[in-house]
Parts: C-alpha cells; sequence; structure tokens
C-alpha cells in the first residue's frame, strides 16, 4: 500500500493527529493508502494532550510512540508532509511542508482542526489523482 509520511520534531503531536485523520478518512473513502508519523528528534512518548484528544476523538493509540524516521521510510513514502522541521538535504522527492500549526498543548481542537483541513484536502487530491 503507498504510504504518506507525517514527519513533526517530536513525533508526539501533529504527525501523529494527521496520520490518525489520513487513516481513518482513507479507509472511509476505499482510497488505497496508507500513513504512518515520525520525528526528527523523537520525544519518549505522545503528548498528554495528544492523548486525550485523540482518545476523545474515538482513536486508539495505546501501542503507539514517536520513532526516529528512518532513511528508508523517505525513501518509500509516495508523499512526505513536514510540520516545522527540516529532513536530511538528499531527499528523492519534494517535501509537502504544513507549518505555523499551532501547538497541540496550547490548543488541541484548533490545531486538530486545522490539521484535518489540510488532511481532507490532500485526500481529495488524491482521490483525484487515483481516478485519472
Amino acid at each position: 500500500m503507498p504510504e504518506i509520511l507525517f514527519v513533526c520534531e517530536l513525533g508526539a503531536a501533529r504527525s501523529t493527529i494527521a496520520a490518525a485523520y489520513f487513516n481513518k478518512l482513507a479507509k472511509e473513502r476505499g482510497l488505497g493508502y496508507g500513513a504512518i508519523f515520525r520525528a526528527t528528534n523523537p520525544d519518549l512518548a505522545l503528548k498528554p494532550a495528544t492523548i486525550k484528544g485523540l482518545t476523545e476523538d474515538g482513536f486508539d493509540i495505546r501501542n503507539q510512540a514517536p520513532k526516529l524516521v528512518s532513511q528508508t521510510e523517505i525513501n518509500s513514502a509516495v508523499q512526505i508532509v513536514t510540520f516545522d522541521c527540516n529532513l536530511p538535504d538528499k531527499l528523492s522527492r519534494p517535501v509537502t511542508q504544513w507549518n505555523g500549526i499551532p501547538p497541540i498543548s496550547e490548543n488541541y481542537d484548533l490545531a486538530r482542526d486545522q490539521i484535518l483541513e489540510k488532511v481532507q484536502q490532500l485526500i481529495t487530491e488524491l482521490t483525484e489523482k487515483a481516478k485519472k
């Protein structure tokens, strides 16, 4: 299954939310893509606000934890989306940057809504691409 790679610095908030919502929406729409979340400098665990927010939104994230992004994941992803972080310069494809999303710890709902809007746009783009 083609994979979308979401990356943020700590892998504990924004990329986690993006991957959760991407996978939910892609499954609902029968879109043959999956998503993972990774970090450039992984935190030890997901942020409490992320856990609380995603759990309240109906996601089961009990066994998920931030992981360092690997070169293999970068090379195999069909699309890479970063949140306010940089990946190594030697990339084989362009990177989409979703910078400026507010911190999850300050306002989960606002940040989630901004991420969700971007995820929905990405799902729409991929759906249109699949029809061609």
